[in-house]
């Protein structure tokens, strides 16, 4: 089924498949294992390279994963097990790598004129599991988009892609957003923003979701700065027993979407 086979670490296509992982060709995005190859076919990306061993061949599911990547424009190359290791992000390689196109990542998809936007801002989140668990919330929950700010993580790194499970590839996303920018976008489509803040005076759950929202949560450990947490239109805590002072961000998301997803759903505040 493979176009070539290859058993070399140093073959000029398993080199540029490494530099692919390591964020040294920012045109196009690592996908490994079964699961994210299959999401990254369904989203319809556009396919590069596809590296994989023999076992995935000869595996029913496997098999017609390699058919739906060479379908997309992927080139199959067979290589082996110690070849894929050196390709792989993963102490435990699952037989397949694919080298994708990233897809735009824009303000112009954000909003869609048939649903009322939910907006989540990652500002200078800087753990990629933690950025994918959020994205992976962001989607779960019904949240409409989500904008990386300049200083957040790479959404399209191996780990977070591991982390959100496929839900980068069918977001609407718009990265490296300048924070003023991002408020400006908000401002301009009527959409108020929800800054998270352990002073705020209201909880979550004191504050209406079921208008055009967007909320800001900052880097983990110090959050945001009390400028960018007055340039909001709003703030809000999450109210917590002592002595714990503050949650996972990813946690602290999906506490805060889920609320909101619950008045969306009963229409009420």
């Amino acid at each position: 089924m493979a176009d070539e086979t290859i058993k070399s670490r140093g073959n000029a296509l398993v080199k540029r498949a490494r530099a692919v992982r390591d964020g040294k060709d920012e045109r196009l995005v690592f996908v490994e294992g079964v699961r994210l190859c299959e999401d990254a076919a369904r989203a319809r990306l556009s396919i590069h390279e596809v590296f994989h061993t023999t076992i995935i061949e000869r595996d029913a599911r496997g098999a017609q994963l390699l058919f739906e990547l060479r379908r997309g424009g992927g080139r199959l190359v067979a290589v082996s097990e110690d070849v894929l290791a050196s390709i792989s992000d993963t102490s435990t390689p699952q037989g397949i790598v694919a080298l994708a196109e990233r897809p735009p990542t824009g303000r112009d998809a954000l909003i869609k004129d048939d649903e009322t936007p939910l907006v989540v801002v990652l500002h200078r989140v800087g753990n990629p599991s933690n950025a994918g668990a959020m994205l992976r919330v962001v989607e779960a929950s019904g949240a409409t988009a989500a904008i990386a700010t300049e200083g957040t993580t790479d959404l399209f790194s191996p780990k977070a892609l591991r982390g959100a499970m496929g839900s980068t590839f069918r977001l609407p996303l718009w990265t490296g957003a300048r924070f003023a920018d991002a408020l400006a976008w908000c401002a301009s489509h009527g959409v108020e923003t929800v800054s998270t803040d352990v002073r705020a005076a209201r909880s979550h759950t004191q504050i209406d979701w079921t208008t055009p929202r967007a909320v800001i949560l900052g880097a983990e450990g110090h959050g945001l700065s009390d400028a960018e947490s007055v340039a909001a239109d709003a703030s809000i805590k999450i109210p917590m027993r002592p002595p714990v002072e503050s949650l996972n961000v990813a946690v602290a998301l999906a506490v805060v979407l889920y609320e909101a997803a619950r008045q969306r759903e009963r229409g009420e505040r």
